[in-house]
C-alpha cells in the first residue's frame, strides 16, 4: 500500500509539473537492436515507457475482425506462469502500472514503473508480451466485454455515423469496420486467431518506443532487451494504402431521437506531404480548437445551430481524411449542413484573412508546449512521433514551422485540400427536409 501511494504522489507530481521550454532527446538502440528516444529525468524516481507496435488491427486475419483488439484485452489476463488475478497482484504490489491497448495502425503498451522496482516490472511486463496465457476462462471473459462494447455501439448514434462513413469510404478493408469486430466474427474468433494475431502485430521488427524519466540510455537498452528481446523478430508484412471510396453527397441513418448527428469530410493529406503544415493552420481556421474557427462562428455563435462543431486532420495511416462532427436538432441540422458546405467552398476560393491566420498561429504555437506535461504523456508523445516518421528535432522546430506558415501557403492548400464537390454528409436521426443521395 505505501508503494502504490507513493508512485500516486509521483505521478500527481509529475502531471502537475510546469510545462518543459526544451526537449533534449536522446537516441538509444539496446545491445539487442531495439531502437528508442529517451528523455532523461532524474527529478522523480520513476520511469514511463511506451511501445507501440505498428501494423495494429489493420493487420486483422481476413474473416478475423477483431482478433488484434481481442488479443490486446488478454495480455494482462494470465502470463507466464501467473494466472490473470496473480498477474494483477503482482503489478499493483510492485505499484506499477501497465496500459494496453488496439488501434488500426497500431498496439500501444504503455508501462510506468518505479527505479527501486523497475526491474521486477519489466520481468511482468516481458511476459504479458512474450508469453500470454490466453486462458480460456479469460478468453471468455474478455470476449464478453467486447460483444458488451459492441452492443452498446450499435445504439451510440456516434458510434452509427462513425462506421457507416468508414464503411462507406474504406469498403472491406479493415478500416472499414470496427476495431472490436462484430458479433459474428468475435463470436466465432479461436484461441489460435488470438495467438495468430499476436505472432503478426507482436513482433520487433515494428516498435517504436518512447521512454522518459530516471533511466539512462544503457539502463533503458537494458530494460527494452529484457521486454521485447525474446519476441519474434519479424511480424506479418505491414497492410498497404486503401483506396479512398466515398464521393460527395448525403448518407441517412434513420435513428430515433430528437437531435441528429453529422459526421462529415472526404479525403485528407498525408503526414510527410510538403503542405501539410499550411494545412494544419488550414484545419485550425476551419474547424480547428476553440471559438474562433470558421465553423464554431458560422455554426454555433452566428445562428445557433449547435453547441459544438470541429474538424480534423484524421492521419491514418493508409487512408488520411479531413473530416468534422456536430450535434444538431432533427429540424435544424439541414441548415447547418448547408452553412458548413458553404464555408468550405469559401475557404477553397477565397483562402483566409490575415487576422485569422495571425490567430491561428498564436493559438497553436501558445498551446503546444502544455501537451508536455508528464512523463507518461511526453513518452507518449515521443513513441507517436517515431510511427509518423518525424525528426527527432520536430518539437524543438514545430512551432517554427507553424509561424512560418504564410497567407500564400494556406490559399494554395485550401485550393487543392478543400473540396466542396467530395464533402460528404453521415446524418444519424430524423433530419427534416433532407433527401439521402444514396
Amino acid at each position: 500500500m505505501i508503494a502504490r501511494l507513493f508512485f500516486a504522489a509521483m505521478l500527481a507530481l509529475s502531471l502537475a509539473a510546469p510545462a518543459r521550454a526544451e526537449i533534449d532527446i536522446q537516441e538509444v538502440t539496446s545491445p539487442g537492436g531495439v531502437e528508442a528516444w529517451l528523455v532523461e529525468d532524474r527529478s522523480m524516481p520513476f520511469v514511463a515507457i511506451e511501445m507501440w507496435f505498428l501494423g495494429g488491427a489493420a493487420l486483422d486475419e481476413p474473416g478475423k475482425r477483431g482478433a488484434t483488439n481481442l488479443m490486446t484485452g488478454l495480455l494482462n489476463e494470465g502470463a507466464g506462469d501467473l494466472g490473470a488475478f496473480e498477474f494483477a497482484e503482482a503489478v499493483e504490489g510492485l505499484a506499477a502500472s501497465f496500459g494496453f491497448d488496439a488501434g488500426n495502425d497500431a498496439v500501444v503498451i504503455s508501462a510506468q514503473m518505479l527505479t527501486q522496482n523497475r526491474d521486477a516490472a519489466a520481468a511482468l511486463l516481458r511476459d504479458a508480451l512474450v508469453a500470454p496465457q490466453f486462458g480460456d476462462d479469460a478468453i471468455g471473459r474478455v470476449r464478453r466485454q467486447v460483444l458488451a462494447i459492441i452492443e452498446s455501439d450499435q445504439q451510440d448514434p456516434n458510434a452509427i455515423a462513425g462506421q457507416t462513413f468508414s464503411r462507406l469510404a474504406y469498403g472491406d478493408h479493415p478500416y472499414g469496420t470496427p476495431i472490436e469486430g462484430s458479433i459474428e466474427s468475435v463470436t466465432a474468433l479461436t484461441r489460435e486467431d488470438l495467438v495468430t494475431a499476436h505472432r503478426n502485430v507482436i513482433a520487433r521488427d515494428r516498435v517504436v518506443v518512447g521512454a522518459v524519466g530516471d533511466i539512462s540510455a544503457g539502463e533503458l537498452g537494458a530494460l527494452l532487451d529484457t521486454i521485447l528481446g525474446d519476441l519474434p523478430a519479424e511480424g506479418a508484412p505491414m497492410p498497404g494504402p486503401v483506396t479512398y471510396g466515398l464521393d460527395g453527397g448525403l448518407t441517412v441513418v434513420d435513428y430515433d431521437s430528437p437531435q441528429s448527428v453529422a459526421l462529415f469530410g472526404h479525403e485528407g493529406i498525408e503526414r510527410d506531404d510538403p503542405e501539410f503544415f499550411p494545412a494544419f493552420v488550414l484545419n485550425q481556421i476551419l474547424g480547428g480548437s476553440g471559438f474562433q474557427s470558421r465553423l464554431m462562428t458560422e455554426v454555433r455563435v452566428e445562428r445557433g445551430l449547435t453547441y459544438g462543431i470541429g474538424s480534423f486532420l484524421s492521419l491514418a495511416d493508409h487512408g488520411p481524411r479531413l473530416v468534422g462532427q456536430l450535434a444538431s436538432s432533427n429540424e435544424l441540422v439541414g441548415e447547418a449542413i448547408e452553412v458548413i458546405r458553404a464555408e468550405w467552398a469559401d475557404l477553397a476560393e477565397n483562402g483566409v484573412t490575415q487576422e485569422e491566420l495571425d490567430a491561428a498561429i498564436r493559438y497553436m504555437t501558445g498551446e503546444y508546449p502544455l501537451r508536455f506535461d508528464g512523463n507518461a504523456r511526453i513518452a507518449g508523445i515521443l513513441a507517436a512521433m517515431q510511427s509518423d516518421g518525424m525528426l527527432i528535432d520536430y518539437i524543438a522546430t514545430r512551432n517554427d514551422r507553424v509561424a512560418a506558415v504564410t497567407l500564400e501557403d494556406v490559399r494554395a492548400v485550401a485550393e487543392r485540400l478543400l473540396r466542396p464537390e467530395n464533402l460528404h454528409f453521415v446524418v444519424v436521426g430524423q433530419p427534416e427536409g433532407l433527401n439521402a443521395s444514396n
